[in-house]
């Protein structure tokens, strides 16, 4: 597979090979589908908490007597049909939202999303990606004139000074490939990968 290498005005300036078996492998849409929602499911902290009809604040006396009145009968004002009464299935902070996913599959899906993307030309290479202060003009300068808005950039390595210069563009994330999740490769509009972070994804992923 040849993916395309692009310079620092964004134009191709050739080609790079790649590893077939992580860049084009054929696009499983039901697998990524069931990465992609394992992975959202299991980013989700169970924070919200619901009263059932025992633990609302309300008086446990008898509204009306149970005869006689010609409404329906009733127990007490925490019942679930009552307005302010409690839950029927209340959410819990016990709650556990986490789905099974094995790492084969998860390498799988993220292999299956690299080739998707390198098909739609949206899984570029660069030699490297870096600047010489950390200001995010810079960064937003260098991605307008290589005529990007919405990039992922993977580097081989933590470059401080890149993080703290893109970290208030909403449109750009700067990860390692380790870092590299199956949500992130879909959300953004360009991938833009390092010559050496490109090595890294074919060890991690082959």
């Amino acid at each position: 597979m040849q993916l395309t290498l692009i310079n620092d005005s964004g134009q191709s300036s050739g080609k790079v090979e790649a590893a077939d078996v992580v860049f084009n492998r054929d696009f499983n849409e039901p697998l990524v589908h069931q990465v992609v929602v394992a992975y959202q499911a299991n980013a989700r902290s169970a924070n919200r908490a619901q009263k059932d009809r025992s633990e609302v604040n309300k008086s446990t006396r008898k509204p009306w007597r149970q005869k006689g009145t010609g409404r329906a009968r009733v127990g007490r004002a925490s019942s679930p049909l009552w307005r302010g009464g409690g839950k029927v299935f209340p959410n819990s902070p016990e709650e556990n939202y986490s789905h099974k996913l094995n790492k084969k599959m998860y390498r799988a899906g993220v292999r299956s999303i690299l080739s998707q993307l390198a098909r739609e030309d949206r899984l570029v290479v660069v030699e490297s990606f870096s600047v010489e202060a950390p200001k995010t003009k810079l960064v937003a300068d260098k991605l307008k004139q290589m005529g990007m808005d919405s990039v992922l950039l993977i580097t081989e390595a933590f470059d401080e000074t890149l993080y703290l210069a893109s970290r208030n563009l909403q449109s750009i994330a700067v990860i390692e490939p380790e870092a590299a999740d199956p949500l992130s490769l879909i959300y953004f509009d360009k991938v833009v990968v390092t010559r050496a972070a490109l090595g890294r994804f074919e060890e991690m992923l082959s």
